[in-house]
């Protein structure tokens, strides 16, 4: 295996699109909470090697279980990178995480490693077979404004910031399951969208991104705008199409209510 291989193949195993997305976003509330340059790259260094512990460990836990449904998409079930460097990245990113959580402030450590870092881990080591697989989404996707916001010394984040995390973070798991519910059911994998059902699901992923996307138009201070009534408007729309369309319409309607979502959130 040559290192470019190995490299690639850790990359992969770490899923990073939902690494860059939860990275994206600690950065667009970092800037928001009015972080200044230094513990706003503090608090977003952090975050991204939280994600690549959550994502590493993933792949290490799960191994066995992915190549035994042969999914070609695991690094490490597939062979591609090696358990042992996977698991040496994953000490290295650790001992990142907790030494630049620690550099942010006591009070922003003990809320990513406990609350968003310990979250992912705790779906990772087994919440995902359980009907509480929601769960470390709502908490962790919930914390991530108050460490934003503790790491800019800004004190509490606003309380509708924390619900529209949450309410995020579990329209994210529903849809992010979605497409791996037959092989995860074959594995005796179970969370809360294998006991809901596609279709419940395909309705209520929607509906949880469209009321945060009510709540963050309609609470922050000052009332709604000219633009968060056209960003509401274009949610509901994207909602409608979600529950009405059929293919993989509905899918990438409910993405695309979930990025409106991100933009919003950090925009308000």
């Amino acid at each position: 295996m040559t290192a470019r291989e190995m490299g690639t193949g850790l990359v992969r195993a770490s899923h990073p699109l939902p690494t860059v997305a939860v990275t994206a976003l600690t950065a667009g509330l970092v800037l928001g909470a009015g972080a200044t340059w230094a513990p706003g790259l503090l608090v977003v260094a952090a975050v991204l090697t939280g994600q690549l512990v959550i994502g590493w460990s993933n792949d290490l836990i799960d191994a066995e279980r992915d190549r035994s449904v042969g999914r070609v998409d695991k690094p490490v079930a597939r062979g591609v990178v090696d358990v042992r460097t996977v698991r040496w990245a994953l000490a290295l990113a650790a001992v990142a995480t907790v030494t630049l959580s620690l550099a942010v402030s006591l009070a922003a450590a003990a809320l990513h490693l406990m609350l968003v870092v310990g979250s992912g881990l705790a779906y990772n080591a087994g919440l995902k077979a359980t009907a509480w697989s929601w769960v470390p989404y709502a908490v962790a996707f919930g914390a991530l404004p108050a460490v934003a916001w503790m790491g800019a010394g800004s004190g509490a984040p606003p309380w509708w910031a924390v619900v529209v995390g949450a309410l995020l973070g579990v329209g994210a798991h529903l849809l992010n399951v979605l497409p791996d519910l037959a092989d995860d059911e074959q594995t005796g994998v179970r969370g809360l969208p294998h006991r809901l059902g596609e279709r419940p699901t395909r309705f209520v992923a929607p509906l949880l991104l469209l009321t945060g996307s009510v709540i963050v138009v309609l609470a922050p201070p000052g009332g709604p705008s000219w633009w968060s009534a056209a960003v509401l408007l274009a949610c509901i729309a994207l909602a409608a199409l979600a529950w009405r369309a059929r293919g993989t319409t509905p899918f990438v309607a409910a993405i695309a209510l979930a990025v409106i979502n991100v933009i919003a959130l950090v925009v308000g």
